[in-house]
C-alpha cells in the first residue's frame, strides 16, 4: 500500500479507539451528576454506592481518552503537515480553545470529583462533579465545531493557498455544527444507556447484584427508551443537511448512481464501483426519496453526477445501515425492557433471563452505532479533508510508507491489548461484592492528601477529545 492508504488507515485506527472512551465520559459525567444529586436528595445509600462505582469507570474511562487523545494531535505533524500548513489558521484555535476551556475545566475538577468525597462539602462535590460534566460537553462543542467546519466551510478567505477566518461565528456555527454535535451528544447518551443496562443485567445474571443494581438499571433502560425516538428525529434532520450539502455522501450512503426521483431505499445492495451498479439489491420503492427529501416523488442525484469526486461506495453504503440497524435493536429493547420493568414495579426480581441477556449482548451497542455512524461521516467527506476545497492527497506527508505500516501496526496490537483490558477491568469491577465496595470507599476517604494529588496528576495531561 502506498504512503496515503496508509496514513488514513492510521488516522481511522486512532479514531477509532479514541472515540470510544469520550462518547462514554460526555454522558456518564452528566449521569455522575444525577445519581449525585439522587443521593442528595433521598440519602439512599444505593444511590451513593451507584455513584463511587461508576466514577471508577468515568476515571477508567477518561484516562484512556486522553492516551488516546494525546496520538491523535501527534499525527497532525507526522502524517498530515498539509493540512495545519493550509488550515492551521482555523484548525489550530478552535484545538486550542478545547484545551484552555474544556480541558482545563475536567483537569481542575476532576480530582475534586474522584477523591474529594468527605473530605468538601457536598455542595463544593456537587459543583465539581457538575464541572467536570460540562467540561467534557464542552471538549465535545470545540471539536465537533472543527470537524463540522471540514464538512461544511463557511467563514473563511482563501489566500496564497491557506485559510483565514472572517468570521469566528461563521466557522463555528457552521450549517451542519447544530446537527452534529446534537446527533453526538444523543450517540453518546444511548452509548452509556446501554452500558448502564447491559453491566447491571451482568450483575444480575451473575448474581453479584448490589443495593444500586436496580436503580442503576432503571436509569439505563429509561434513559434509552427516551433518547431512541429523540436520535431518530435528529438522524433525519441531520439527513436533510447531509442532502443540502453534500449530496455525493447521501448517494454513497443510498447506493444512487444515477439522479433519478422516487429513488428506492435499499435495505441490502452490494455496491460494484467497476460497473457502477448495486448487484443483489433489495428496496423498499421511492423509500430513500420519501425519508431524505419528504416527497416520495423527490430528486435525488447520483454518483455520476460527482466523477471522481465521490467517496468510496461500499464502506459508506454498509456503514450506514449497521448504524441504522443498531439504533432499531436499541429502540426494540429499551421499550421492551421499560415496559417490561414497569410492570414489575421497577424491580429486578423475576426479570425474563432472556431480557437480561439482550441487555448484556448490547453493552456496547453504543459503540457499535458511534463507530460506524463517525465511518460515514468522515469516509462521505472523501476525497476532500475539507469538503470541496482541499484534498487529502494533498496534505499528506512524505514519510516512507514502511514507517507508517510500522507504526500503524504498534498502534493497532497496543489498542487491542488496552481494550481488553477495559472491557476486563469493566467485568472484574462489575462481580465485586458490596461489602468490597464499602470497603473500597473506606479505604479511599483515608487516603492521604498527598497520594490525592499525585493519582489526580497522573490523569491530567492531554486532551479528552
Amino acid at each position: 500500500m502506498d504512503a496515503l492508504i496508509l496514513a488514513r488507515m492510521q488516522f481511522a485506527a486512532n479514531i477509532t479507539f479514541h472515540i470510544l472512551f469520550p462518547t462514554i465520559s460526555i454522558s456518564l459525567g452528566w449521569v455522575l451528576l444525577f445519581f449525585r444529586w439522587r443521593w442528595l436528595k433521598t440519602h439512599d445509600g444505593a444511590w451513593l454506592t451507584a455513584y463511587r462505582y461508576w466514577t471508577k469507570v468515568f476515571a477508567l474511562t477518561f484516562a484512556l481518552g486522553v492516551v488516546s487523545g494525546i496520538t491523535m494531535s501527534f499525527q497532525f505533524g507526522t502524517n498530515w503537515p498539509g493540512y495545519m500548513e493550509k488550515a492551521g489558521n482555523i484548525a489550530g484555535p478552535l484545538l486550542g480553545y478545547e484545551v484552555l476551556t474544556a480541558f482545563f475545566l475536567e483537569a481542575s475538577f476532576l480530582g475534586i470529583m474522584l477523591f474529594g468525597h468527605g473530605k468538601v462539602s457536598e455542595r463544593v462535590h456537587l459543583i465539581a462533579t457538575f464541572l467536570v460534566a460540562f467540561g467534557t460537553t464542552l471538549s465535545a462543542f470545540w471539536i465537533l465545531s472543527l470537524n463540522s467546519w471540514m464538512q461544511t466551510p463557511a467563514g473563511y478567505t482563501i489566500i496564497n493557498g491557506e485559510f483565514h477566518v472572517t468570521s469566528w461565528m461563521e466557522v463555528i456555527f457552521n450549517p451542519s455544527f447544530p446537527y452534529r454535535l446534537s446527533h453526538k451528544l444523543l450517540a453518546s447518551g444511548l452509548t452509556v444507556a446501554f452500558l448502564l443496562a447491559g453491566i447491571s443485567a451482568w450483575q444480575l445474571i451473575k448474581g453479584k447484584q448490589n443495593s444500586s443494581t436496580a436503580r442503576v438499571l432503571r436509569t439505563g433502560v429509561t434513559l434509552a427508551a427516551l433518547l431512541v425516538p429523540v436520535q431518530i428525529f435528529v438522524g433525519d434532520l441531520h439527513g436533510l443537511n447531509t442532502l443540502e450539502h453534500q449530496p455525493a455522501k447521501i448517494a454513497a450512503m443510498e447506493g444512487v448512481w444515477e439522479t433519478e426521483k422516487g429513488a428506492p431505499l435499499l435495505l441490502f445492495a452490494w455496491p460494484d464501483e467497476a460497473t457502477r451498479s448495486n448487484r443483489f439489491a433489495v428496496g423498499v420503492p421511492n423509500g430513500a426519496s420519501l425519508i431524505l427529501t419528504h416527497r416520495a416523488d423527490g430528486e435525488i442525484k447520483g454518483l455520476n453526477e460527482f466523477p471522481g469526486a465521490h467517496p468510496p461506495v461500499a464502506p459508506m453504503f454498509f456503514a450506514f445501515r449497521i448504524m441504522v440497524g443498531m439504533g432499531m435493536l436499541m429502540l426494540l429493547l429499551s421499550w421492551v425492557g421499560f415496559v417490561v420493568m414497569r410492570r414489575r414495579r421497577w424491580g429486578t426480581d423475576g426479570l425474563p433471563r432472556p431480557l437480561l441477556w439482550a441487555f448484556t449482548a448490547m453493552t456496547f451497542s453504543g459503540w457499535v452505532a458511534t463507530v460506524a455512524g463517525w465511518y460515514v461521516t468522515e469516509i462521505g467527506r472523501q476525497p476532500f479533508i475539507v469538503y470541496g476545497l482541499l484534498r487529502t492527497a494533498d496534505v499528506a506527508s512524505q514519510v516512507p510508507s514502511g514507517m507508517i505500516a510500522l507504526t500503524l501496526t504498534l498502534y493497532v496490537l497496543t489498542y487491542l491489548a488496552l481494550m481488553v483490558s477495559y472491557i476486563g477491568v469493566l467485568k472484574y469491577m462489575a462481580e465485586k461484592p458490596e461489602e468490597v465496595l464499602a470497603q473500597d470507599a473506606r479505604d479511599q476517604a483515608r487516603t492521604p492528601a498527598g497520594a490525592q494529588t499525585a493519582n489526580t496528576a497522573a490523569l491530567q495531561p492531554g486532551s479528552t477529545a
